[in-house]
């Protein structure tokens, strides 16, 4: 059973507005050291890890603690933890599988991308809280799309020359890494262009650092704008205490909230695990909103599951959930006007 959690005051000491970039500062990057925090050795693995991938792994300690000591096969742990197996070439699986670096072209600035009539997308970080070894941008040229502030008014110009745009989202690196003076003054440059009504952010940080929902973060649900929070969660064991003390804080202060996941295959590829995250996502004041299938990026062929048992999935779910509580099923797919539903 699902238990009510108390909503902590803002002036609990994990609320303070710094201990998040300590947190961010101190996560784990060596395989070895994180096994070692769960009682694990590389002898314990029936898989083989790699420590020498491009893409690094990124872990913070409050995600770690979520993870079941002493088992390898633990579902939050697989979920970042390099192995081998991103070493294996499979036909249909490529660096940049939705087309971006094409999007990006078609706007000439750094960091937006506009591939739907109505919105587009600014890259407001350039890094994450937590390297997931699923990530569709594990090879995206970060490096060449730094937006600073100066560069904010360029973001003004295309709105100017795109009168269907009325929404900006911020997305992964993730908008939350930045601090909440930088957000602030971003959501108030937003506020100023008339044609925007709403701002969507898509971050996984209030999961994996649930600290991050600071007392200054909570002030932005004040804006004119409608403010819809899209969080990142795969499996039910990612919301403790604090997380759903965090979500429920969000909520409260005016931030409508969704989850997306990715249907990932030995970690949530089960009708009773994707009901047991719609559940308690609910339970703290989520909806949830997208199952994705895999992005098919180099690296993380290991971790798809077909189509035709993502379906069968989601019409066990439908038919165990309240229709609310079932995520829609989708595949983003290149050059596409929007999400490709797949029922």
């Amino acid at each position: 059973m699902i238990q009510n959690v108390q909503i902590l005051a803002q002036n609990e000491p994990i609320w303070q507005d710094n201990d998040w970039k300590k947190l961010l500062s101190s996560a784990i990057s060596d395989p070895v050291e994180l096994l070692s925090a769960l009682n694990l050795t590389i002898d314990d693995l029936p898989y083989t890890i790699d420590r020498t991938q491009k893409f690094k792994m990124l872990v913070p300690k409050p995600f770690i603690q979520r993870m079941e000591k002493g088992n390898p096969n633990d579902p939050l742990l697989l979920q970042v933890l390099p192995l081998t197996q991103e070493n294996t070439n499979v036909t249909g699986f490529q660096s940049d599988p939705l087309d971006e670096s094409s999007a990006l072209a078609k706007t000439g600035m750094a960091g937006l991308l506009h591939k739907y009539q109505s919105r587009v997308l600014f890259m407001l970080a350039n890094h994450c809280a937590v390297n997931c070894r699923y990530c569709f941008r594990r090879e995206f040229p970060y490096s060449d799309n730094r937006a600073s502030k100066q560069d904010w008014q360029q973001l003004i110009d295309y709105i100017d020359q795109n009168p269907d745009v009325n929404e900006i989202i911020i997305s992964g690196g993730d908008p939350l890494a930045v601090n909440d003076k930088y957000l602030t003054d971003f959501v108030n440059f937003i506020e100023s262009i008339p044609q925007i009504t709403r701002l969507r952010i898509h971050t996984r940080l209030p999961i994996v650092i649930p600290q991050r929902v600071t007392k200054s973060l909570l002030k932005i649900a004040t804006s004119r704008l409608q403010l819809v929070m899209v969080v990142h969660t795969n499996h039910p064991n990612e919301i403790d205490q604090q997380v759903a003390t965090a979500l429920q804080n969000l909520s409260n202060a005016g931030f409508h909230l969704l989850n997306q996941s990715v249907l990932l295959k030995g970690i949530n590829d089960s009708s009773h695990t994707l009901a047991m995250l719609s559940e308690k996502l609910f339970a703290h004041k989520v909806s949830p909103y997208y199952l994705h299938l895999l992005d098919k990026v180099k690296g993380t062929s290991h971790f798809e599951v077909e189509e035709q048992t993502a379906i069968l999935l989601i019409k066990q779910l439908q038919s165990e959930l309240a229709g609310f509580l079932v995520p829609k099923l989708v595949r983003e797919i290149a050059g596409q006007p929007s999400k490709t539903p797949i029922i």
